[in-house]
This record gives structure tokens, C-alpha cells and sequence, in this order.
């Protein structure tokens, strides 16, 4: 059988308790930042300064 790749890949992570992470979805590569501060949490894509998608390129399971 062939191992499954995870469509999104976190790609930075910062804090414990209060947690920022970048997402990067493999089929698209556009960029996600999820937020969490104790049990309530978020998702949004991450936009640049013109309010379009941060976009990076496709990563692969090689990286």
C-alpha cells in the first residue's frame, strides 16, 4: 500500500501555551496562520499587504 501523504505541512511554529503556526497546503501552496491561546483557536489564511494569499511553491515529501 502507499503511504498517504498530509496535504498541509507546518512549516513554523512559535510558543507553548500561546501558539502561532504557519500552515502550507501541499496541492495549493498557499499559506494558512493558525493562532491558539488556551482552548480557543483560529485559522485564516495569510495574506500579504495587498490582501492576497501568501502563496509559496508546491513543497513535495522530499523537503
Amino acid at each position: 500500500m502507499a503511504k498517504v501523504e498530509d496535504r498541509f505541512q507546518r512549516v513554523y511554529k512559535q510558543g507553548i501555551t500561546t501558539v502561532m503556526e504557519v500552515w502550507v497546503d501541499r496541492e495549493t501552496g498557499v499559506n494558512y496562520l493558525f493562532h491558539m491561546d488556551g482552548y480557543g483557536g483560529g485559522l485564516t489564511p495569510l495574506l500579504d499587504r495587498e490582501g492576497k494569499p501568501v502563496v509559496s511553491p508546491i513543497l513535495n515529501g522530499n523537503q
